[in-house]
């Protein structure tokens, strides 16, 4: 069997072109405030592709850098300041943090009303519970392409392999919403490999290189592929490439449709945090 790629850069482009148009058809620019602390460099440039993407939609955007010894009653501060500026409708503290600062303490400090990311308790609550919210990013994207794979996900079973906040959790909570069976699968998960073959929809995220195989996957399946993963390239000595947590070679002779990596769920996440905050301008949530 030949999978479909899902093609998240196509996808993502088209879900940019439509912001852009409802952008151009209001009277408030959105505006998106990241604040970046400390020189990580895939940091710099996910942050530096987001204000890109930000200003080629018509959102107004602004880069907040702090220092790698920042203090975290800086970082609030500068998170309080940008929460009580109007012309800001969303914020985004880049993860990771250097250790001197509360991860959880910095998300929490953002205003829920402006949190694009959709990491705040009360975001998370309401996602929970099916009420209008910020909904994380990645596993918006991840719905999205999920839907340009099958037309009707009302009964499927679907696995989710990972519970971070960050996907897994809310991953489960938009599946169900959609009338899925789900599972979550984690480390502690016994005999995974049959979990995935029950699987009608597999999302894996969690950050081991090809850790799925293609055996696992039940033939028809709908794969998506969070992982982001540098790896060596047999092909290339002494270079790196990048892989998902699928096997993608092996998964493609098996699935129905696949995201590849790259070029599958990091465009989408980016689209759908620019989605995010045109509905915080807007004032309207989904």
């Amino acid at each position: 069997m030949d999978a479909r790629i899902l093609d998240g850069a196509a996808v993502a482009k088209r879900l940019r072109q439509d912001i852009a148009r409802q952008i151009a058809a209001k009277r408030v620019t959105p505006g998106l405030a990241v604040v970046l602390v400390g020189e990580d460099p895939a940091s710099q440039v996910y942050v530096r592709n987001k204000g890109r993407a930000a200003e080629e939609v018509g959102i107004k955007s602004w880069t907040h850098r702090l220092p790698a010894d920042a203090s975290q009653k800086e970082l609030l501060d500068l998170v309080a300041k940008l929460n009580a500026d109007a012309a800001v409708h969303g914020i985004l503290v880049q993860l990771p943090l250097p250790k001197q600062i509360d991860a959880q303490v910095a998300i929490e400090s953002v205003d829920p009303a402006k949190d694009v990311d959709g990491f705040h308790p009360v975001n998370a609550g309401k996602l929970s519970l099916g009420l209008p919210c910020f909904v994380p990013c990645t596993p918006q994207g991840c719905m999205i392409l999920i839907r340009e794979a099958l037309d009707d996900l009302k009964g499927r079973k679907a696995l989710v392999l990972g519970r971070s906040n960050i996907v897994g959790k809310p991953m489960l909570q938009l599946l169900l919403q959609a009338d899925c069976t789900v599972t979550v699968a984690h480390s502690k998960t016994r005999d995974l490999p049959a979990e995935c073959r029950a699987a009608d929809i597999l999302i894996a995220a969690i950050g081991k290189p090809e850790f799925v195989r293609g055996d696992w996957i039940k033939p028809g399946a709908v794969v998506i592929d969070v992982g982001i993963n540098r790896i060596a390239n047999p092909a290339e000595s002494g270079k790196s490439k990048l892989a998902g947590d699928v096997a993608f070679t092996e998964a493609v002779n098996h699935a129905a449709a696949i995201t590849p990596v790259p070029g599958g769920v990091g465009p989408m996440t980016i689209a759908c945090l620019l989605r995010n905050t045109l509905q915080g301008a807007a004032g309207k949530l989904q």
